[in-house]
């Protein structure tokens, strides 16, 4: 349920009960009702993609399902193409165990950073995130690239770098491809 049921009490307002979207929630508690308004909700704390997708309680399942969705579009790569990212996905892994994985952890934040005016934009429209994402891939891509962008270059691995660099050609066009599954992961651990 994306409503939040309030019971309030305002100067010139009969108390009642008001069904409001999640959106709505932060300007409910700053709208001139004051100490009276009365917020709660199940899904409180989804409406926050970064607290959502970084709470310490939750990090590692959301790292787990980041490097399930890396492989899954990794494997599903054909054509001259798909060889290309493949081989330089595993050049990447092979720099040492558990390098990718701790790329994800390091970067996840920064990614829901990036990704949270998306969020809310579906949030604040009442669109399913999947299908808010799936109509917004070009900005969900470059949201994301920016964030590998700076890592790659600020990288001190030559080898990351010269991959990075290899591959970022057709990064963008990867990434898009990655977005329903990546609004199905935020999906499921914001619900």
């Amino acid at each position: 349920n994306g409503g939040l049921s309030t019971h309030f009490s305002c100067p010139g307002i009969h108390a009642g009960v008001l069904e409001a979207p999640v959106a709505m929630r932060p300007m409910l508690s700053a709208g001139g009702c004051g100490e009276d308004v009365v917020l709660s909700s199940p899904d409180m704390t989804s409406t926050n993609l970064i607290d959502a997708l970084t709470a310490e309680s939750k990090k590692s399942a959301v790292v787990d399902d980041c490097m399930t969705l890396i492989d899954a579009e990794v494997a599903g790569k054909g054509g001259l193409s798909g060889l290309a990212v493949k081989a330089g996905y595993r050049a990447v892994q092979g720099i040492k165990p558990g390098f990718v994985r701790q790329v994800v952890t390091d970067l996840l934040p920064d990614f829901a950073k990036a990704l949270e005016p998306i969020y809310q934009e579906a949030v604040a429209g009442g669109h399913g995130v999947k299908d808010h994402f799936a109509s917004h891939t070009t900005q969900v891509a470059d949201a994301l690239l920016t964030i590998t962008d700076d890592k790659a270059k600020r990288s001190k691995s030559g080898m990351v770098k010269g991959t990075y660099e290899k591959l970022r050609s057709s990064a963008k066009k990867n990434v898009e491809a990655a977005v329903p599954r990546l609004a199905g992961m935020i999906e499921k651990h914001t619900a």
